[in-house]
């Protein structure tokens, strides 16, 4: 049984795309459209058979009762006008933000039945060649709904996620930030400020300690300066936080205490193996 009868996604590269092929995949709806700002993009996505129609247009998205916006934070806020053109108040609008409480604040006021989303299932890399049905399965898709919202949005895009193979947790839009400026902006910051720091004359000698640390360094850097700056106050809590551990390890290594050093080695092992 379809879930909606026509989804509209916006922005269909990675996420975009993977998101529209497991619709398609899992029969999450009778039709799936999809919108670029580029017409390779949209040939590309029809010739994937990741949309059943496609536009460079948001013409195209009416009579929509899903859309998706899966494009970067900045734009998914400067969209909700433009969206608001052609959907009624019925149609549920969610995003695939990885910041939610800036973009909350702007589509709740707009969209009665918005529910924000966050997969967590990215890629350094990028693009709807990249693009992959399967990467939400067993992945974690956090949601973040206001008081007094529509428990059936809410309700139906929650299946959504299930049925596409995600686990899905509720947060506050506050809390979310919160929580992903240490979990997931932070690691970011430190893997592009990582690569920066090494000479770029040692790089011939990297084995797979740096390449594995530094891997999300090769995201997209447009995106990831949206993100930082949206959850601006929570990432610098978070680098504050990294500066101090990153201290303690200089500390010990400068006085030579082997005994303190081992502790904080240890204690980050234990805390790296809790990981699941």
């Amino acid at each position: 049984m379809f879930l909606f009868r026509k989804v509209a996604i916006i922005g269909v590269g990675f996420i975009g795309g993977s998101l529209a092929l497991a619709m398609k995949k899992n029969r999450i709806c009778r039709e799936v459209v999809g919108v670029s700002k580029h017409k390779r993009t949209i040939i590309l996505a029809l010739s994937r058979k990741a949309i059943d129609k496609g536009s460079l247009s948001l013409d195209i998205i009416r009579g929509s009762d899903l859309v998706i916006l899966s494009t970067p934070v900045s734009s998914i806020m400067h969209l909700k006008n433009e969206v608001l053109r052609y959907v009624d108040r019925e149609c549920i609008i969610t995003d695939v933000g990885s910041t939610k409480e800036s973009v909350f604040l702007a589509l709740s006021k707009v969209f009665p039945n918005y529910i924000g989303s966050h997969p967590l299932a990215g890629s350094e890399k990028k693009g709807i060649a990249n693009a992959s049905s399967g990467i939400f399965k067993g992945s974690l898709c956090l949601l973040t709904l206001a008081k007094g919202r529509s428990t059936v949005a809410f309700n139906k895009v929650k299946e959504m996620w299930r049925r596409i193979g995600a686990r899905v947790v509720t947060l506050s839009p506050k809390e979310h930030d919160k929580k992903l400026g240490f979990a997931s902006h932070l690691p970011h910051a430190v893997a592009y400020a990582l690569i920066n720091s090494i000479p770029k004359n040692t790089l011939k000698f990297a084995a797979g300690g740096l390449k594995d640390t530094t891997r999300i360094s090769a995201s997209d850097p447009g995106m990831w300066n949206d993100i930082f700056m949206t959850n601006r106050d929570n990432l610098l809590d978070a680098i504050c936080s990294f500066e101090d551990s990153l201290k303690r390890i200089k500390s010990a290594i400068k006085s030579n205490d082997k005994r303190i050093l081992i502790k904080i080695l240890s204690q980050s092992k234990k805390k790296r193996e809790s990981l699941k």
